[in-house]
């Protein structure tokens, strides 16, 4: 998210990029976490930039997606729009189903992270992915997805038409069931799941400053 917000910043946006409970430490301390920390992290974060500015705007990446769909539709009639990239609403998986039982078996999976397809380019993820930090996910994302129709403000997301993390169903469910009037979809074509680190990021990244100020106050 850094390079994302630092463009922003040198547009002259005041930008704030929280580290939310569990992540940027070691994977061990995501099996700690409740989802409920993720949100509040970000509400916390609101509240702070609406003291300093007269629009606010939640951005988020893949999972961040969901907190900030969630914070979205909790806070709509703070907020001035979302945009999303890649963002991550459902687990379709089968083996989901038994993640209950998988987190007692095994407190760790093979990681997800790194998928980019710019060469030499790394999100410096954790390297496993945690059982039971996926249990809260996934309770987590069956919340969030029961509050998207609660969402009206202005809507951009971003989709790599080539994501090996993500299936196309996440996208689509947030278009299709989140009610703002104003939607846009923009395809990323070269790009992997980290877009914001990959080949298409100047699209998003200027795309967004653009949502910015179309809907800003």
């Amino acid at each position: 998210m850094r390079p994302w917000a630092h463009y922003l910043n040198e547009k002259g946006f005041t930008v704030r990029v929280p580290l939310i409970p569990g992540h940027g430490t070691k994977w061990q301390d995501l099996n700690k976490v409740k989802w409920q920390q993720w949100p509040e992290k970000a509400a916390n974060e609101l509240a702070l930039l609406e003291r300093e500015c007269e629009s606010v705007f939640v951005f988020g990446l893949s999972m961040g997606g969901a907190n900030t769909l969630h914070v979205g539709a909790k806070f709509n009639s703070r907020i001035s729009g979302l945009v999303l990239v890649n963002p991550m609403i459902h687990i379709p998986e089968f083996a989901i189903k038994f993640v209950d039982i998988i987190k007692h078996l095994s407190s760790s999976r093979p990681s997800v992270g790194d998928d980019i397809k710019k060469p030499g380019v790394t999100e410096w993820g954790y390297d496993a992915l945690p059982t039971k930090g996926v249990a809260q996910l996934h309770r987590f994302l069956k919340v969030t997805r029961k509050m998207l129709p609660s969402i009206t403000k202005p809507l951009m997301v971003f989709h790599s038409t080539e994501d090996h993390v993500l299936r196309v169903s996440n996208t689509e469910i947030v278009m299709a069931e989140v009610s703002s009037k104003d939607k846009v979809r923009i395809e990323l074509a070269n790009s992997y799941h980290v877009a914001t680190l990959d080949y298409d990021a100047e699209t998003i990244f200027e795309n967004s400053r653009q949502f910015i100020e179309r809907h800003r106050k």
